[in-house]
């Protein structure tokens, strides 16, 4: 069978298994053969036999042989698209030939009828245009949603924590979670925006006399999340270990995505991620919020993904210098890497006190899951300090309440959180605090930490106060882990952030940069560059750094979104309120249910909410939208305009 670069595609290939009554698995060989090609064929000929079929049901492979014209020889980069366009690559300067392995194509979700259910959940009349719903299959629930009259049925979770998304915002064809305002498209499921690395199950809907009917996969109602399809490295075995394609310094969520990405939009050559952590990437804001939990248990993927994907991570391996002119990554050991693309995703170092003591044992910056851990039996039953007022800070000071004897609280501001919420929404947290028994030594600092046979005993304040303590947490900020570029020639502020564009890209061609380390433009702010140190922002710059990586010139223009947990009570958060000159409380801060809006001049430029879901995702989709939130638009307390819909 013989098919050109137009009909080469997955409905010609669904017809060939339906023919064969069998799945498909596609091998493409590419060679650079350009005799007989045809003059009107500017990109490949591709030729298709099936070479393998055994009894009905049974795996039929396809072999797939593409032949380029020779001005396509040329190329040494990713395809535009990303997809497995037959391309040589040239991965440190030596040519190689690949093939890419696909996934078996499911040719029909509901191949398995007895995991299929199907059910009639309501009349078409049920719900206008821009509603969602929560309904029940009989052995899972979906959400179905209603928008410009056509009907479409998805996952009814977040994949990320388990939101109720009927609970979140739908508009322009997606909807948003209330909780940490990840973004799912409803004609497909895809995630758009984050956090979480995971997309919704889409399932089938059919309207008969005048009911809207959902046919879906039982076990991915189970499921409610759904891993896009993604390519393999075609063959690790051909690869020289010291070389690859694509270098991931560190391994948090931009390092992460930005490895998924690529394997998503069928990119197929080598990909290394390299961290200084033990562990696989693992979901660090629950170091200070799950400060006992095992690295299993906050994994973002099992080890069997990585293997599955041939994503390679290096664990426990320092870079400490890297040679652009040679694409050359040195690590600590002295072992060298040489790259084609480069992501440093390598995050922030945490601060440390520099008074009299700081080598004192017990004393921590939460870095590590062991970090987390050890703090937690230390302080069982026992004295607590927490030097820093800071997110971090705040969040062990309240999970360590029911562990400790005592929690105690040092900090130099008068209020927590003044200079991000405002001393309003801060005196009303510290209160929150008080009452869980947390103490509290405001603008003062720490002037010594003394021990007692080598391990912590007494923090002493420059106030003169002396606080017993058997652990020390430092949560006093961080900079950025960009020390080992100094000389590289990487273009760094002078606060020591990458500088990178839209794109993700820094100075240097092929270079890129993502996640708490970067200054970026922020559309939102007239693309000021800043820093912006969120997990959801790490996602998507990891992200926009994978499609530039394949050359598809996609700019950044997502809004900063970020929460904080602390007594069972979550603080959102949206926009960026830097340089804010006044905030408007709607709602009732005693109780613990308010809105505030962040003004500079006369616009909202970020909002905060607690117990008022889903008001701050609602506004990431009006700053989204490019729409500005004036200061008389709130002042009012008529919200209505925010509302978002749902049942």
């Amino acid at each position: 069978m013989a098919v050109g670069p137009d009909n080469l595609h997955p409905t010609v290939l669904k017809e060939l298994a339906e023919e064969l009554s069998a799945p498909l698995r596609l091998i493409f060989n590419k060679s650079w053969n350009t005799e007989d090609v045809p003059e009107d064929w500017t990109k490949a000929e591709a030729s298709m036999s099936v070479y393998k079929k055994s009894k009905r049901n049974s795996l039929v492979e396809v072999k797939i042989e593409v032949v380029l014209p020779e001005k396509e020889r040329a190329k040494e980069e990713m395809s535009p698209n990303g997809k497995a366009s037959p391309i040589i690559y040239k991965a440190n300067g030596t040519s190689r030939h690949y093939q890419l392995e696909e996934h078996p194509i499911a040719m029909n979700p509901y191949r398995n009828l007895k995991d299929v259910v199907e059910a009639s959940v309501c009349h078409v009349k049920d719900l206008d245009n821009g509603q969602m719903r929560e309904v029940d299959l009989g052995c899972g629930k979906a959400l179905l949603v209603k928008e410009n009259g056509e009907f479409y049925a998805l996952g009814h979770k977040c994949p990320h924590y388990g939101a109720p998304l009927v609970k979140g915002v739908l508009s322009k064809g997606r909807v948003r979670c209330p909780w940490h305002g990840a973004c799912f498209n409803i004609g497909t499921g895809d995630i758009e925006d984050f956090p979480g690395l995971d997309s919704l199950p889409k399932f089938q809907v059919k309207i008969e006399k005048e009911k809207v009917y959902i046919r879906a996969s039982k076990q991915a109602l189970q499921m409610q999340r759904r891993t896009k399809v993604m390519a393999k490295c075609i063959s690790l075995s051909n690869y020289n270990i010291s070389s690859t394609n694509v270098l991931i310094i560190g391994a948090g969520p931009a390092g992460l995505v930005c490895a998924e990405t690529l394997r998503q939009e069928g990119f197929s050559d080598r990909i290394v991620m390299c961290t200084m952590d033990r562990h696989l990437p693992y979901d660090r804001p629950k170091l200070s919020k799950s400060m006992d939990c095992h690295p299993d248990q906050i994994a973002l993927r099992p080890k069997e993904f990585f293997r599955m994907y041939d994503i390679e991570v290096l664990t426990e391996m320092q870079v400490v210098a890297v040679d652009i002119k040679n694409k050359t990554a040195v690590f600590k050991d002295g072992f060298k890497m040489e790259y084609n693309k480069l992501l440093l995703a390598t995050g922030s170092t945490p601060k440390t006190l520099s008074c009299k003591g700081k080598e004192v044992e017990n004393v921590f910056n939460i870095c590590t899951v062991e970090d987390a851990n050890r703090v937690v039996k230390l302080a069982t039953s026992k004295n607590a300090v927490v030097v820093g007022a800071s997110f971090l800070g705040m969040e062990v000071a309240a999970y360590l309440t029911e562990k400790a004897h005592s929690v105690s609280v040092v900090e130099l501001e008068e209020v927590p959180f003044k200079k991000f919420f405002g001393e309003k929404v801060g005196r009303a947290i510290l209160k929150m605090f008080e009452n869980n028994r947390v103490k509290f030594y405001m603008q003062t600092e720490v002037s010594e930490l003394r021990e007692q046979d080598g391990k912590l005993k007494e923090v002493v304040l420059k106030s003169g106060k002396i606080l017993r303590a058997d652990v020390c947490v430092i949560g006093i900020g961080a900079t950025p882990a960009t020390g080992f570029l100094k000389q590289s020639g990487i273009n760094m502020d002078s606060k020591g952030f990458i500088v990178v564009n839209k794109m993700m890209q820094t100075n240097f061609p092929g270079v890129f940069a993502a996640g708490d380390a970067v200054a970026f433009p922020l559309a939102l702010r007239n693309n000021k560059k800043v820093n912006i140190p969120h997990w959801q922002m790490a996602h998507m710059q990891g992200r926009i750094a994978a499609l530039n990586m394949l050359a598809h010139g996609t700019e950044i223009s997502t809004v900063p979104y970020l929460w904080t947990a602390m007594f069972g009570k979550s603080i959102r958060y949206t926009g960026h309120g830097e340089g804010f000159d006044d905030v408007i409380i709607q709602g009732d801060l005693d109780e613990l249910k308010f809105v505030a809006f962040y003004t500079k001049n006369d616009e909202v430029i970020a909002v905060a909410s607690m117990n008022y879901d889903p008001i701050v995702s609602k506004v990431a989709d009006v700053m989204g939208a490019g729409r500005a939130i004036r200061k008389r638009d709130v002042e009012t307390g008529d919200m209505s305009w925010l509302t978002g819909k749902g049942s």
